[in-house]
C-alpha cells in the first residue's frame, strides 16, 4: 500500500470499533482531510506495516456503524460509500472517500477546526481561519460562470486549439480524447451548460472575455544592471493571449534568461545556462498556476545580474511553508493546474519543485528561497555556480551510475558541502525522519559513490575519495573531509608551533576544517590525555600535553 500522505490517512480497526475506539479522532482526521484536498481514510489498518491483521474480519454493520457515528461527530464533512477489501493475507478491511469541501470550512461537531498538511493534522484557529476561507473562494474561482458570454461566441479556432493540444498529448487518456470538442471543454470547466466560465474565458477567449474576469494574469518582465537601475522592462497587461501563449512569448522575450557561462572541459567549453529553462517554464507555470485570482496585483519576473525573482499575487497556501515546499501537495487552481499537466506545460502536482532542486543539483547552484507575505509568494533562485569542480564531478557520476531524482538532489547537497551530518542533510531535504533519509542515501552508499563516518546523530556523509580519484577531475583536496586521525595529527602540528591557543583561533589557522569538527576533535585529544587545557572557561587554551 502506498505511504501516508496529503490525500491518504491509515486507522487501527481498534480506533474505530471496540472499548478502545476513538471516534472523535477518526472525526478529526475526516475534518483534516475535508479542509485540505480530500482523501481516503483506511481502516482495518495498521500503521506499522500497512497490512489488516490476518484473520481480521469486517461486517457491513460494523463499516455502518463507524460511518453513521463519524457523520455525527461532523459537520460539512462529505463521506462517499465505503468498500470492504480482503488484502491476500487474509484480513480485511474497509476504506472511504472523504470529499474536499469546495465552499464551507468543516468542523467537528464540537467547533474545531483542522487542517492536513503532508500527513499530519493541525488545528486551524485566529487570523488562520480567515486565510482558510479565502482559500475556499479562490479554489471555486475556476468555477464561477460568465453569465454575458456563452461558449458559442468563443472564436472556433481557439477551441481547434485547444482540442487538438488536449488529443496530441500522452498525458491524455484515450477515453477523454474520443469526447467530441464541447464534452471535452465540459470536462476541463471551460464550460458549464454551454456558459463560459472564468477559466474557460482565461484559456479559450478574446482580449473583450478576459478583460472582464475579476482579475487576469498580468505579467511585468524588468531587467535590472549592477546598480540596481532598471535596463528593460516588458509587459503583458492587454489581455490577448491565454497561458501557453503567455508562457511562450515570455520565454522568448526573456533573452537575459537565456545567458550561460563557459568553462574548458579538455579540448572543449562546456556550457551552463545561468538558469535551465526547464527551471524557468517550471517557476514562471507555477506563479500562474498558483496565482490568487481573487486579489489584483501583477506577476513581476525581476533579473538582476546574479538572481532571478518570480513574484505572484496571494501567499502561500495554509501549511506550505518555505521549509516543507518540495514535499508538500495543495492545489489553488487545481482545474487550471490539470489542464498545464496534460499539455506538458508543467510537471506533476508537487513534483516541480524536486525538479528545480535536480537541475540546481546538478549544475551545482543554491537551491531556491521561498518568501511569502500577506499578499505575495516569491521565489528567488541564484544564477550563482558554486564550484565548478562539483559541476564535472556530479556529471561524471551521472554519465556512470543509474540514479533516481532524490538520490541525485541528495549527492548535490553532499557534494556541495563536501562533509555533511545527517541531521544537516534532513534539513536540506525537508524530510522529518532519519528512516526517510535512508531512501535518499542508501542506493549511494552501496554503489560506493558516497561513504559515512560516524553512528546515529553524529553520522556524516561524504563523497568516497576512491571515485573522486577514479573521474581523474584533478579535483583540489578539501580539509573539510579530512579523516579524524590526520586532523588529530594537524591540531598537534599546529599546537606545537602555536601553544596555548584557544580553539578559535586555531580554526582562524585551519579555516577550512568545520569548527564543530575542530571542536569536537580537540574534546577528545583531552579526554585521551593528548592535550592539555588552561582552567579558564570562556577563552580556555590548548597545548600539547
Amino acid at each position: 500500500m502506498e505511504t501516508e500522505h496529503t490525500n491518504i490517512e491509515y486507522k487501527s480497526l481498534k480506533k474505530a470499533i471496540g472499548t478502545k475506539a476513538n471516534l472523535k479522532e477518526l472525526a478529526e482526521t475526516c475534518v483534516c482531510l475535508a479542509n485540505s484536498q480530500g482523501g481516503i481514510l483506511f481502516i482495518g489498518i495498521e500503521n506499522n506495516d500497512k497490512l489488516p491483521p490476518a484473520k481480521q474480519k469486517i461486517t457491513q454493520e460494523m463499516v455502518n456503524d463507524v460511518l453513521s457515528r463519524i457523520r455525527s461527530l461532523t459537520d460539512s464533512v462529505g463521506l462517499g460509500d465505503a468498500n470492504t477489501e480482503t488484502h491476500e493475507n487474509g484480513g480485511q478491511y474497509f476504506h472511504f472517500r472523504v470529499f474536499h469541501t469546495s465552499r464551507t470550512i468543516a468542523t467537528t461537531s464540537s467547533g474545531k477546526i483542522l487542517m492536513r498538511i503532508q500527513d499530519k493534522c493541525y488545528p486551524i484557529s485566529g487570523e488562520d481561519v480567515t486565510r482558510l476561507a479565502a482559500e475556499k473562494n479562490a479554489f471555486r474561482w475556476e468555477l464561477v460562470e460568465l453569465k454575458s458570454f456563452r461558449i458559442n461566441q468563443v472564436p472556433n479556432s481557439n477551441i481547434l486549439s485547444f482540442v487538438d493540444d488536449i488529443r496530441s498529448s500522452d498525458r491524455v487518456k484515450d477515453s477523454v480524447k474520443q469526447k467530441d470538442d464541447f464534452e471535452l471543454l465540459e470536462h476541463y470547466n471551460l464550460s458549464i451548460n454551454g456558459k463560459l466560465t472564468n477559466l474557460g474565458a482565461l484559456w479559450l477567449g478574446t482580449e473583450q472575455m478576459r478583460s472582464r474576469i475579476s482579475y487576469p494574469i498580468t505579467i511585468q518582465y524588468i531587467v535590472y544592471d549592477e546598480y540596481g537601475e532598471k535596463i528593460k522592462k516588458e509587459n503583458w497587461n492587454d489581455y490577448e493571449l491565454n497561458p501557453k501563449e503567455l508562457i511562450i512569448d515570455v520565454e522568448e522575450k526573456a533573452s537575459e534568461l537565456k545567458y550561460f557561462y563557459e568553462f574548458p572541459q579538455g579540448l572543449f567549453r562546456k556550457r551552463i545556462r545561468q538558469y535551465a529553462s526547464e527551471i524557468i517554464r517550471e517557476l514562471l507555470v507555477n506563479a500562474i498556476a498558483h496565482k490568487k485570482y481573487t486579489i489584483s496585483g501583477d506577476i513581476f519576473i525581476e533579473v538582476h545580474p546574479n538572481k532571478l525573482e518570480i513574484t505572484n499575487p496571494g501567499n502561500l497556501p495554509i501549511g506550505i511553508t518555505e521549509n516543507n515546499i518540495l514535499h508538500s501537495r495543495h492545489r489553488r487552481n487545481p482545474h487550471l493546474i490539470r489542464i498545464f499537466h496534460d499539455l506538458n506545460l508543467m510537471e506533476g502536482e508537487g513534483s516541480g519543485y524536486d525538479l528545480i532542486y535536480e537541475l540546481d543539483s546538478k549544475d551545482n547552484k543554491p537551491f531556491p528561497i521561498v518568501k511569502t507575505g500577506f499578499d505575495f509568494t516569491k521565489v528567488i533562485q541564484s544564477s550563482e555556480i558554486i564550484n565548478e569542480e562539483v559541476v564535472f564531478l556530479l556529471e561524471y557520476i551521472s554519465q556512470h551510475y543509474q540514479l533516481s531524482q532524490k538520490q541525485f538532489i541528495a549527492l548535490g547537497v553532499i557534494a556541495r558541502e563536501k562533509k555533511i551530518l545527517g541531521t544537516e542533510l534532513i534539513k536540506y531535504l525537508q524530510i522529518q525522519e532519519d528512516d526517510r533519509l535512508r531512501s535518499y542515501v542508501v542506493k549511494l552508499e552501496e554503489q560506493k559513490i558516497l561513504i559515512s563516518r560516524g553512528v546515529r546523530k553524529g553520522k556524516q556523509y561524504l563523497i568516497n575519495p576512491q571515485l573522486i580519484k577514479s573521474s581523474k577531475l584533478n579535483i583540489k583536496p578539501s580539509l573539510k573531509t579530512i579523516e579524524t586521525h590526520r586532523l588529530v595529527a594537524l591540531i598537534e602540528s599546529d599546537l606545537q608551533t602555536y601553544p596555548e591557543s584557544t580553539i578559535r583561533e586555531i580554526h582562524n589557522r585551519l579555516p577550512d576544517i568545520s569548527f564543530k569538527d575542530l571542536q569536537k576533535t580537540i574534546y577528545q585529544m583531552v579526554k585521551k590525555g593528548i592535550l592539555l587545557h588552561s582552567s579558564d572557561k570562556t577563552y580556555r587554551k590548548y597545548r600539547l600535553a
